[in-house]
């Protein structure tokens, strides 16, 4: 069951967060090119699509801390150092999903196009919060794969 558990876990992480990390970081690039008049991205569509992915993923998510959570709790490993980094870096990187990135995007999409100059600067932020995003996950990542202090065998 464990193993079963853990395969879920993996393959959740693979399915949704990496969509959400790829969207997130391409939507600031999209917006702009939305608000700065370019030709191929006037109507929004690309970073409303993304916008949405994130959106969609995001819920879905919920899978991956859930299964991990199984996961360690099977392994019983739930109080080991390494997995309790793990889940506070996760919380994090959802907190931030949540309270940050998916409304600094929605209001993004939701700017007139005269607010074109003032959109710069809100997608420059937007993406130093997906970047920190992305970290946070890249540390969570690292933090499965060396588990230090492990007694489980890695």
């Amino acid at each position: 069951m464990t193993k079963v558990l853990l395969s879920l876990h993996v393959l959740a992480a693979i399915l949704t967060i990496g969509p959400i990390t790829v969207a997130a970081s391409m939507f600031p690039r999209y917006a702009r090119q939305s608000a700065g008049g370019d030709a191929r991205e006037s109507d929004g569509g690309t970073a409303a699509f993304l916008h949405r992915l994130c959106r969609g993923y995001a819920v879905v998510g919920i899978a991956v801390p859930v299964l991990g959570v199984a996961t360690g709790a099977r392994m019983g490993v739930l109080a080991d150092a390494w997995l309790l980094t793990s889940i506070a870096l996760t919380a994090a990187a959802g907190a931030l999903l949540i309270t940050v990135v998916l409304p600094g995007q929605a209001r993004l999409l939701g700017q007139p196009a005269e607010a074109a100059p003032e959109l710069r600067p809100a997608a420059a932020r937007l993406s130093m919060t997906t970047g920190m995003f992305n970290l946070l996950w890249a540390a969570v990542v690292v933090l499965m794969i060396v588990r230090p202090g492990s007694t489980t065998g890695a």
